[in-house]
């Protein structure tokens, strides 16, 4: 059974995530040092990304598995793959149990989410499959469901891949709006431009912004408007660990 088959297939890539997710956080708690001033933040990332690519190479195997079984059927095993598809969806329904809490928090834990909600789908998908041959002889229910697993995991991958790729590359965080940041800045009294902005994430939760705003009053107190701004990037838009340079004119760096 293809179909068995895809499903299973999903299941060690989950029991790979997972492990990668136990190592992930093991990593990220270890403390800074001076070789690695950040810790092991992004090894939950690396991790996601690796289950990632992973799941997106077994969905490729059998969407091609399933193309020839449609030209070739072969006989399938209606009861065996009933049994299969029955214990793999009591394993997926303790493990979304279990992985649910902490899927809103981390990536790593997502990626490990989803693929056990789509492999309990998938099961689902096996079962009604079975049934379906053994009550009417029709093998070619076997590839079409491995094929709907397939194509129903392909774009969740396809996201978990994005999500950490453009953390890997440092790109603004999702939900930051980083013009939205630059408005409030020179809306805030006591500033008088902006230029360098960055905003990039450590991890999945940990954002990170560095800017060098000019004073529009240069008698005025600096570190009163540094204490302003800082809350106000904190509490508005959640910025974790923040860098701001103050200067009474703009400095030489481009803007």
């Amino acid at each position: 059974s293809l179909a068995l088959l895809a499903d299973a297939a999903h299941m060690v890539t989950d029991a790979g995530g997972l492990a990668l997710a136990l190592l992930a956080i093991h990593y990220a708690a270890k403390a800074p040092t001076p070789g690695k001033s950040f810790g092991y933040m992004r090894f939950e990332i690396l991790a996601a990304l690796a289950n990632a690519v992973v799941l997106l190479g077994v969905t490729a195997y059998i969407l091609y598995e399933a193309y020839r079984r449609f030209v070739e059927p072969n006989e399938i095993l209606g009861w065996p793959m009933m049994l299969g598809a029955l214990v793999g969806l009591g394993v997926n329904l303790a493990s979304m149990r279990l992985l649910s809490g902490g899927s809103s928090e981390s990536l790593n834990v997502k990626g490990a989410y989803l693929e056990v909600w789509a492999d309990m789908l998938g099961s689902i998908g096996v079962i009604a499959a079975a049934v379906f041959i053994k009550a009417t002889g029709y093998n070619i229910a076997d590839p079409i469901v491995a094929a709907a697993i397939g194509l129903w995991v392909l774009p969740r991958a396809w996201t978990l891949m994005k999500e950490a790729g453009n953390i890997l590359i440092q790109g603004v965080p999702q939900g930051l709006d980083i013009e939205a940041v630059r408005r409030a800045l020179l809306a805030s009294p006591g500033v008088g431009a902006v230029h360098e902005l960055h905003a990039w994430a450590l991890g999945s939760k940990e954002r990170v912004l560095t800017v060098h705003v000019v004073a529009s009053d240069p008698s005025a107190s600096i570190d009163a408007l540094r204490g302003a701004l800082s809350r106000m990037l904190q509490e508005d838009f959640a910025i974790d660990r923040l860098t701001l340079q103050m200067e009474e004119q703009a400095c030489s760096l481009p803007h």
